[in-house]
């Protein structure tokens, strides 16, 4: 299975506290604008720098990967620790976990029937391993394809800060995320792909809300929200784990 991370990586760039000026004009009831005085990339450079203090954040996404629908939501902190699940659109779900540099996933008879097995394999092969993997958690080592390729909060912000633009933003009007204004940046590349972030207007946390990208052969929609928030993960019980690596030892 392999999972092309280019809307989560440009998702979560800018899934952190952007820096800004604040404060509340005497006898207006309308807050000042956080961001007053500094412009669309400026916001942006901060927001990617402090990223970089993030220590966890929940994401809940759509879009289009290798030409096939994925929805992922996830809970993930920069220790290695990530719970969830994720949906394809060859159909089924499955829940993915990582915890003591360890990922598991656990998918429904209609994931592994459209993922098992790799290129190459015959239909009865992967029916096997479907057969094998049912109502049971696959074990993969760190750094595997699969749940690692979401849950590594550390590897995301680096490829965030290596990869999102950072020049020839514009903002735009504010708008409203799940009940929250926030300020919007856009950038439009040469090819017509637009990517938009929603950044909370929140003198003490203004958060990326949201992150849209559009006009290209990968499109999505990726929502953040419990910034900070500690999560906790639980490693599935012995006996409901198949162990791919001691099966491949044994193969």
């Amino acid at each position: 299975m392999k999972a092309n991370r280019k809307l989560w990586v440009a998702a979560t760039v800018c899934a952190a506290v952007v820096a800004g000026v604040t404060g509340c004009s005497q006898g207006d009831d309308k807050a000042a604008d956080p961001f007053a005085g500094l412009t669309a990339d400026a916001i942006a450079d901060k927001a990617v720098e402090t990223t970089k203090a993030a220590t966890a954040f929940h994401m809940n996404g759509k879009g289009k990967t290798d030409g096939d629908d994925m929805t992922v939501d996830l809970s993930v902190d920069s220790k290695g620790s990530c719970t969830g699940t994720m949906e394809t659109g060859k159909g089924g779900k499955a829940e993915m976990i990582s915890t003591g540099g360890v990922s598991y996933m656990k998918g429904d008879d209609a994931f592994w029937g459209s993922t098992a097995g790799e290129e190459g394999d015959s239909p009865e092969e992967a029916g096997a391993l479907t057969a094998l993997l049912k109502g049971r958690w696959m074990k993969m080592p760190a750094g595997e394809e699969g749940p690692d390729a979401f849950c590594d909060l550390k590897t995301i912000v680096k490829d965030m800060d290596e990869d999102t633009p950072r020049k020839g933003l514009t903002r735009g009007d504010d708008a409203d995320v799940d009940g929250r204004p926030a300020a919007v940046l856009t950038k439009k590349d040469a090819k017509g792909e637009t990517t938009t972030f929603y950044v909370a207007k929140d003198s003490a946390k203004p958060f990326i809300l949201r992150v849209v990208e559009a006009g290209g052969k990968e499109p999505g929609t990726v929502t953040f929200s419990d910034y900070d928030k500690p999560i906790t993960v639980t490693a599935p019980p012995a006996d409901q784990v198949v162990d791919m690596a001691e099966l491949a030892g044994a193969s």
